[in-house]
């Protein structure tokens, strides 16, 4: 690896996609040696600029040029379940050529694949352990793997590859807390450049620098996420305060301009009199009002260009200003009273073989954590229905709803005041679109497609569908929901959370999401049963 000069370069960047929509105009942006975490809002193009970056895409105008070898590992995994993991990593046919010259075999051209990688097996073998990859065998087939683990295997490759430059693509999504851990320490001894976008604070605050994607721009702020936010806060501070001046600014000039009229329509009225009273000759008092006219122009003119300028000065100031609108789902209709049972189960047989076994009363905030594929989607599905349970018994007292990970409740074709009609038939289109409101979809926003919506819109519009039914539910569940939301989405996801009023039951391997959320009780699934764990 030469970390000499590492760098990617974008230089007057465009690109636009196939139905015409700008994401990049005349984009430029140069990444340095060290660990940048690019953050923005869902829709920004943070993945787009990557795949960019990585060739995966192809710009309309400009260039990029990356110094050294690239790594690259996209938002979504996708191996084919017949590839083995040797091939995944990329050296397959490096092993092949080894065991064919232990074998016997000196063709020079075995020599040439293999090239300085005679190590390869015991490197390949350091890499998978180091990412809690032990039992994975070479050999093993990739539809053998979890999806957490296909993700820790893509990092593997991207490790054993040593790239100059190293992009990832949301690298959290689908890993358990122990995978997370890893993940974790191999950015942390990085030594290259890389270039990492989540939603992940934990892994965010491992870089070095952040870069602010929004409205096609980049701002750079030094230091981690944590340091980010902190000087976030104090530009939003002072921009606040600008707004307040300039709202002050443009009221006064508004006064001026009312008080340089009156001024001058008395001037007018005394103009006209003393013309109509001819005290002094016509051509004089001619004159005198050609130049109380003139004069009159230049003075209102001054103070209507003074008013523009205050408007556009509020205009800017505001435009400064990030929108921190909150969703309020504090609905009566969804609380629980403290100490009432909401939901039991009493040694509940989940699905391959799992028990669960805990009961939920009042408003409790509850995390359900454990290793992938330990069974938590499973125990959510069997508890609203969508699973039978194999045995024991199972009681819900009160309404419930499961945001599941996909979010593939809503209708795609229907607008979104449509699909929260679907779950409250007999509240009319004002209820619901007043309700909606709450949600932040106002307006038109509530006669948008859901199949247009991005990931974080189209979470809130799943949220409001549950919580807006008939009969409002008093158990939420949410499985894995910060999953592709960008970082305001998150924020707005977790205020909206804290206002809820009934009992709350999430999955989520996002320690900092947990911890904001105020959790009382953890809940450990570990594949064989579901306790109670303090964490």
């Amino acid at each position: 690896m030469t970390l000499t000069n590492t760098s990617v370069v974008c230089a007057d960047l465009s690109f636009a996609w196939p139905d015409g929509t700008p994401v990049f105009t005349d984009f430029s942006l140069v990444v340095g040696t060290g660990r940048t975490g690019l953050i923005g809002v869902n829709g920004s193009g943070k993945s787009t600029l990557l795949r960019l970056m990585a060739g995966a895409l192809t710009p309309s105008g400009g260039s990029v040029k990356v110094t050294g070898e690239l790594g690259y590992l996209p938002q979504n995994v996708a191996l084919e379940p017949e590839v083995r993991v040797e091939q995944a990593l990329g050296i397959a046919e490096i092993r092949a050529a080894i065991d064919a010259i232990e074998g016997g075999d000196t063709s020079e051209e075995l020599y040439t694949v293999i090239g300085d990688n005679w190590d390869v097996e015991e490197r390949a073998r350091a890499t998978l352990d180091k990412l809690g990859l032990t039992h994975v065998t070479l050999d093993r087939r990739i539809g053998e793997l979890s999806g957490g683990e296909s993700v820790m295997l893509c990092l593997a490759a991207q490790f054993l590859l040593r790239p100059d430059v190293l992009l990832l693509d949301e690298p959290t999504n689908n890993l358990d807390l122990e995978a997370r851990r890893r993940l974790y320490e191999a950015v942390g001894s990085w030594k290259g450049s890389i270039v990492i976008v989540s939603h992940d604070r934990e892994l965010l605050d491992l870089v070095d620098q952040i870069a602010d994607l929004r409205s096609g721009e980049v701002r750079w702020y030094g230091g981690n996420f944590s340091d980010y936010e902190e000087a976030l806060a104090v530009e939003q501070e002072a921009a606040e305060r600008m707004v307040r001046v300039a709202e002050s600014d443009v009221h006064r000039q508004k006064r001026e301009l009312a008080d340089a009229r009156i001024k001058l329509d008395r001037r007018v009225r005394y103009g006209n009199k003393m013309y109509e009273t001819k005290r002094e000759p016509k051509v004089v008092m001619k004159e005198r009002k050609r130049q109380a006219q003139v004069a009159a122009g230049k003075h209102r003119n001054m103070h209507l260009e003074r008013l523009e300028e205050a408007k556009e000065r509020l205009t800017e100031a505001e435009e400064a200003v990030r929108d921190d609108r909150e969703i309020r789902v504090d609905l009566p209709e969804t609380s629980v009273p403290a100490g009432r049972t909401v939901l039991t189960l009493r040694d509940v047989e989940l699905r391959f073989g799992s028990r669960a076994h805990f009961e939920v009363r009042g408003p409790e905030r509850i995390a359900l954590v454990g290793r992938n594929g330990a069974g938590k989607s499973t125990l959510l599905r069997t508890v609203v229905g969508e699973i039978p349970a194999g045995g024991g018994r199972g009681e819900g007292r009160r309404p419930d709803a499961l945001s599941p990970q996909r979010l593939d409740l809503l209708d795609e074709e229907l607008t979104v005041a449509q699909n929260v009609g679907r779950f409250a038939p007999g509240a009319t289109d004002n209820v619901i679109r007043s309700r909606l409101a709450r949600f932040l979809f106002r307006g038109r926003k509530a006669d948008q497609l859901v199949g247009t919506l991005s990931g974080g819109e189209r979470f809130r519009a799943t949220l409001a569908a549950l919580l807006l039914a008939d009969p409002a539910p008093q158990l939420l569940m949410l499985d894995e929901p910060t999953n592709n939301l960008d970082l305001a989405s998150v924020q707005q996801l977790t205020q909206a959370l804290q206002s809820y009023q009934g009992a709350l039951i999430v999955v989520s391997h996002d320690l900092a999401f947990l911890r904001d959320l105020q959790i009382t009780r953890w809940i450990r699934v570990d594949g064989g049963t579901a306790d109670i764990d303090p964490m």
